[in-house]
């Protein structure tokens, strides 16, 4: 059974820095697409960053120039590194991974980490 254990949240203040890490556990051939979700009370989750390697790494607009993602393969970990936070960071973190294991391949969630950030 595959499992996503992510770790790092918490509360900050604007401008502080967080980083959070996830790591997949479990049966595992195969690791693909890598990327932390965010949701925000009263909204759609949304995508913050993705990586397939480090010539393939996607951002939102929002969190450019301030978040960076990278991953060590031999880990199977994922970490988002956010700098200058903003208020507007303030959302639920989730993990997501695209996962080969011997029975089937799919994708594959965290339970969530809280980040919190004050004014």
């Amino acid at each position: 059974q595959v499992q996503l254990v992510e770790s790092g949240g918490g509360l900050v203040q604007a401008g502080g820095s967080l980083r959070l890490s996830c790591t997949a556990s479990g049966t595992i051939f195969s690791v693909g697409r890598m990327g932390w979700y965010r949701q925000a009370p009263g909204e759609t989750r949304e995508l913050v960053a993705d990586i397939i390697n480090y010539a393939n790494v996607n951002y939102a607009d929002s969190v450019k120039g301030r978040f960076t993602i990278s991953r060590d393969n031999a880990k199977n970990t994922v970490y988002l590194q956010m700098n200058s936070l903003k208020p507007e960071d303030t959302a639920v973190y989730y993990c997501h991974a695209m996962i080969w294991t011997n029975i089937r391949s799919g994708d594959y969630w965290g339970q969530g980490t809280q980040v919190t950030v004050s004014s």
